[in-house]
């Protein structure tokens, strides 16, 4: 099959992007460059997790000494590896996760909806915390309360009374640090869904008016339609980068841009020198 005029003309305009001095093409064909191994990087995250984003950064201290801020966490859909188990499920089965039972799940508050670019922020803010257990819809909303927080995590939860206990979470009496506490609250769970936790944090999110995560006013138990996935491991530290994108990315760019000045640099200087050598006369 022959090739037509069109297709030389094509092949003619791409080989001149690849091999052009000109600055601006240099520099667009770098940065593209850079945008196919992202685009293929976050294609693979998204092949093997199975959920968006695949990986999430720690930037608070609610799931310490469990997690810590500035680690990067790689998320897996809810039922990928076996399927998702609370706290009082892992209980049972023996099954632990980031040092407690149950899973650490990422979910929307709410609902609420995260801007669709990886690590921009925007929307309802989602949150990464333990996922305690699930209630039926037109229970009433209970609070997990562990009065150690991150010092110490319960070996069981027991309930109590909301008047044997401070505003605070101080309890009293003062209770074995083996221990933490179920506490009824006076709402009832219309919808039902997952009570959660973070680690370090004295009481669920649930009912506790923890509003500077969203918006959209105190947490409500989780949907499962809500949930972004479940924390499969964490790498230390590289989710500051993450964290840092904006400033990341002008470096990177910055990077590039002195990569081809001295390329181009080289190349003159080079070329000025072969110009400059006087030929050898022949004796």
């Amino acid at each position: 099959m022959k090739e037509t005029d069109e297709d030389k003309q094509k092949t003619s305009i791409l080989e001149k992007f690849k091999k052009s001095d000109n600055k601006v093409v240099s520099l667009i064909r770098e940065l593209l460059w850079v945008i196919i191994v992202v685009g293929a990087i976050a294609a693979l995250l998204f092949a093997v997790s199975g959920t968006w984003p695949a990986v999430v950064t720690i930037e608070s201290e609610s799931m310490v000494p469990h997690m810590n801020v500035g680690d990067l966490v790689f998320v897996v859909q809810e039922d990928r590896f076996g399927p998702l188990q609370s706290w009082s499920e892992g209980k049972e089965t023996g099954y632990t996760k980031f040092g407690d039972f149950g899973d650490v799940i990422i979910y929307n508050p709410n609902g609420g909806t995260n801007s669709p670019i990886p690590f921009i922020g925007g929307g309802a803010h989602p949150i990464i915390h333990r996922a305690m257990v699930y209630e039926e819809p037109g229970s009433t909303l209970v609070a997990y309360v562990n009065p150690s927080g991150g010092k110490h995590t319960p070996t069981i939860y027991i309930p109590i009374m909301k008047e044997n206990f401070t505003a605070q979470g101080s309890i009293i009496p003062s209770p074995d640090p083996d221990i933490g506490f179920i506490v009824p609250l006076n709402s009832t769970d219309t919808h039902g869904g997952y009570i959660t936790k973070g680690d370090n944090n004295w009481r669920s999110d649930q009912g506790s008016g923890l509003s500077h995560y969203t918006s959209l006013g105190a947490i409500e138990p989780v949907k499962p339609e809500w949930i972004v996935g479940k924390a499969l491991f964490t790498v230390p530290l590289v989710g500051y980068l993450p964290l840092n994108i904006i400033p990341v990315a002008i470096i990177i760019i910055l990077l590039i841009v002195l990569h081809e000045w001295y390329l181009r640099r080289s190349e003159t200087s080079k070329n000025q020198g072969i110009k400059g050598k006087k030929p050898r006369q022949k004796k």
